[in-house]
């Protein structure tokens, strides 16, 4: 009876729920936002070089580009977050190629269905969306240890910052070398038909010049040293 009693008089613990996380608080921003800048995947993770080389000579198929890699690399990422405590860790790089490849067959296929003339562009380009290093680094680094919501806004700020930076390369090279951007001849528009247009910037080479002058603006300002 007086255990009983011992038991009734002890004080009950007062149980707090801890507010939920918002969904675009300064810790998720700044998957978002790092990405852009501080840490970009071309410029400063030196990956996916060979896409800025290759796509880059017009805007349009660059910007398709972008929006595939984006794509992939948002929902590769939720996937394998949505699977990381459920795949064994010795098969894991197999289920994420298979996740990518999934998701890069589809785009290449909508691409094929409904633009067929950008598909011809791009065709071998998007298939190689598979051995990205970037969309690899972020489930391997990320997705497989973090929340869904978390790596979506990490796929979203890895694919932005991918795509900033060849869009701008395309836009120097289309209109360095073509004299055009969207295929809008932007010099006959302003009055300088005849301003003359440099081939080097629709070979690879100019892209390479223009990635160049890109990392060592962008490293200048935020001060980034390799180690």
């Amino acid at each position: 009876m007086s255990a009983e009693v011992e038991t009734l008089e002890q004080p009950q613990e007062l149980v707090i729920d801890k507010p939920s996380e918002p969904l675009f608080s300064k810790r998720r921003k700044k998957f978002v936002t790092d990405p852009l800048n501080d840490d970009n995947p071309i410029t400063v993770q030196v990956l996916g070089i060979c896409s800025a080389l290759a796509v880059t000579v017009k805007m349009e198929p660059t910007l398709i580009m972008s929006i595939a890699v984006i794509f992939v690399i948002v929902f590769a990422n939720l996937i394998i977050s949505l699977l990381r405590n459920l795949v064994p860790n010795r098969v894991r790089i197999i289920v994420q190629l298979a996740v990518i490849a999934t998701l890069v067959t589809l785009v290449s296929e909508v691409l094929k269905a409904y633009y067929y003339p950008m598909y011809k562009i791009l065709g071998a380009f998007v298939g190689l969306i598979i051995t990205n290093c970037i969309v690899m680094g972020r489930l391997e680094a990320f997705a497989m240890g973090n929340k869904p919501w978390d790596s979506i806004l990490d796929g979203l700020g890895s694919g932005m910052g991918y795509a900033w930076i060849i869009l701008t390369v395309a836009f120097f090279r289309e209109l360095l070398g073509s004299g055009s951007v969207f295929d809008f001849k932007v010099f006959e528009a302003v009055g300088l038909a005849n301003f003359p247009t440099n081939a080097l910037f629709v070979d690879s080479i100019g892209a390479f010049v223009i990635l160049g002058i890109l990392i060592w603006v962008q490293r200048s300002k935020t001060g980034y040293v390799e180690h």
